[in-house]
């Protein structure tokens, strides 16, 4: 086995199931593994920023990282804007990069580059590979990375020999690192804060958005303290829609974000930093909550949002929240054609025009 196949196997054993590539010739090694194997399916992108994009896309929705498969620094370079989505948005993703040969890395071949240097902007871990023997156990980790909390993008770097020398070892599934543990003095001052009369809003974001029982929690908590639920401008995503508590978002215009936030002395954080907006603007703070208002990170971006939530809403009496829905919109009448009638007129239409061009 060599060392593109350990790596392939090791991946597919952890739970990876697709890889979104973009290969060149220092990556057919991987691709000859993907097809023999048959462990993931290979996606073809055209472009590395839709290979990336893809895998983010992907990872957003299914809850677990794709693998994305690049072709030395110039297309990692084209892979970097949405690597930094990814990075943003706390999406697990793992890039394995191919470079040139070690052998070959002295001659400053046309294509030669710095990887690592190119990765680093956009990824939370980057190593590069120096033996057949470890290269699984090097994949695994950036694995176990990719998907411990918060989430992030790892890049390992795969020269070419390291996946074509014979050697390759298989590696166990590490596991990823959790959810630090709910703080109960930030959990105190949070009850305070619900309970002290003052005006409060809760700013909730990351797995907060994607767990409806999280988010019915937060609706029963806001009916009962009366503190308003806000979500960050971005979110990696959210769930909505009917039956779901319908958590606005801090308005991305700078004017109107101060202006919303500007009521607030006390803002409970879970799983979100403090806002901030997206530019500097003459005359404007960088920071939009009040100068005067007290921050209490209840969960912070390494925590687990729906438990802080849960304890929260236990320590205040709250229940479920019952989203109300807006009603439908009437439905708009579709006229429908018999095909007979469709079909006279479309004759119709072809013989005035003959008639009118002769």
């Amino acid at each position: 086995m060599n060392g593109a196949e350990s790596v392939v196997r090791s991946l597919h054993a952890g739970g990876v199931e697709i890889c979104f590539a973009n290969p060149g010739t220092s990556e057919m090694q991987f691709v000859d593994a993907l097809d023999r194997t048959r462990l993931m399916r290979c996606v073809l992108g055209l472009f590395e920023g839709v290979v990336t994009g893809a895998a983010d896309g992907y990872a957003r929705m299914a809850g677990k990282p794709a693998v994305t498969l690049l072709h030395l620094a110039p297309g990692l370079a084209n892979a970097g804007a949405n690597m930094h989505n990814a990075r943003k948005g706390r999406v697990p993703m793992v890039n394995i990069v191919g470079d040139h040969a070690l052998r070959h890395q002295q001659y400053d071949a046309p294509l030669s580059g710095d990887v690592e240097g190119a990765a680093a902007p956009f990824s939370d871990w980057v190593r590069s590979a120096r033996s057949a023997e470890s290269f699984a156990a090097e994949a695994m980790e950036a694995l176990a990375v990719a998907c411990s909390k918060p989430r992030k993008v790892a890049t390992l770097v795969a020269p070419a020999d390291i996946g074509w020398d014979e050697g390759g070892v298989m590696a166990d599934v590490i596991a990823p690192q959790g959810a630090v543990p709910l703080d109960e003095a930030a959990l105190s001052q949070a009850v305070q804060a619900l309970e002290g009369g003052e005006n409060t809003v809760i700013l909730a974001g990351n797995s907060v958005l994607e767990d409806t029982a999280a988010l019915a929690l937060l609706q029963g908590i806001s009916e009962r303290s009366g503190a308003r639920v806000l979500a960050p401008v971005s979110s990696r995503r959210t769930e909505r829609g009917r039956g779901r508590f319908e958590l606005p978002k801090i308005p991305y215009p700078i004017n109107e974000a101060l202006e919303c936030l500007h009521p607030f002395t006390r803002a409970i954080l879970i799983e979100t930093p403090p806002p901030v907006a997206f530019f500097a603007y003459p005359g404007k703070p960088s920071l939009v909550l009040p100068e005067n208002c007290e921050i209490i990170r209840l969960a912070g971006l390494d925590g687990d949002g729906p438990a802080a939530i849960a304890a929260l809403a236990d320590r205040v009496g709250a229940r479920p929240g019952r989203p109300v829905d807006s009603p439908l919109l009437p439905r708009a009448a579709i006229r429908r054609d018999h095909p007979r009638d469709t079909g006279r007129r479309h004759r119709q239409c072809l013989a005035g025009k003959r008639h009118r061009h002769g």
